[in-house]
């Protein structure tokens, strides 16, 4: 891959091998869109392309921290998803739950401090333990894996306004809503990408979405890879952000 330059006149390295982001880019979501297309288009159930896709999962998150990006957050399962088929419902479920079982030591391995962005409540007590002892014990590492499980960006802006109406607030500003977040321990997303060419955000991130980047490709899921995630980063540093101004 060439190099090339940005807007301010800095050259950048694309190359697979010494490809790098600096701190323009610190935070990256996924949209992981596509597993059930993936596997229905081999003859599989989705269920299947769920089971591959956790696979792309941890494959993508190592290798986001390998080139520099500080915060990475996924979208796992949204509020909407519970109207799938309960067969695959229990299938990404049953996921979740046994990528718990092993998620510290990948957290240790991968420096990643994993945070869960969502409505906790519907999931069983044991789950919900597990979750936040999880969160406690890799709260020392220096990366942060976000997974948005059981979430919905309108619910999320709900839940804040709710939270700071019952801590009295009578007038709320942009700044309350911001610090009352799932979100409110690292930056609004620089970047979110979304696979399998669909091309809307399906209720996530909606309000740190303001002014992110947003690049959207035809791979399926299971099938993002390094190189996918080297082209979307280079489409950011492609870009100038304005931030409303000129």
């Amino acid at each position: 891959m060439a190099n090339e330059q940005n807007h301010s006149g800095t050259e950048l390295c694309l190359d697979a091998e010494h490809f790098h982001v600096d701190g323009r880019l610190q935070h990256i979501a996924f949209i992981m869109d596509g597993n059930g297309r993936w596997a229905k288009k081999r003859g599989m159930p989705r269920e299947y392309g769920h089971s591959v896709g956790v696979k792309t999962f941890e494959k993508v998150i190592r290798y986001c921290g390998d080139i520099g990006i500080k915060v990475v957050t996924v979208y796992a399962f949204s509020t909407e998803n519970w109207k799938r088929p309960e067969v695959e419902v229990k299938a990404i479920m049953k996921l979740f739950s046994d990528y718990l079982d092993i998620a510290r030591k990948k957290a240790e391995e991968n420096n990643l401090h994993v945070c869960f962005l969502g409505d906790q409540g519907i999931f069983p007590e044991n789950v919900r333990n597990r979750m936040q002892a999880l969160e406690q014990e890799t709260r020392k590492y220096p990366l942060t894996l976000n997974i948005a499980v059981n979430y919905g960006g309108r619910d999320e802006i709900v839940h804040a306004v709710n939270t700071l109406i019952a801590e009295g607030k009578t007038t709320i500003t942009e700044d309350d809503i911001s610090t009352h977040l799932y979100t409110s321990h690292c930056p609004p997303p620089d970047l979110i990408v979304r696979t399998g060419a669909e091309q809307r955000l399906s209720n996530f991130l909606l309000w740190q979405a303001a002014y992110a980047e947003f690049y959207f490709c035809e791979t399926l899921w299971p099938d993002m890879g390094d190189a996918e995630v080297r082209a979307a980063c280079a489409d950011f540093y492609g870009r100038k952000r304005r931030f409303g101004g000129v």
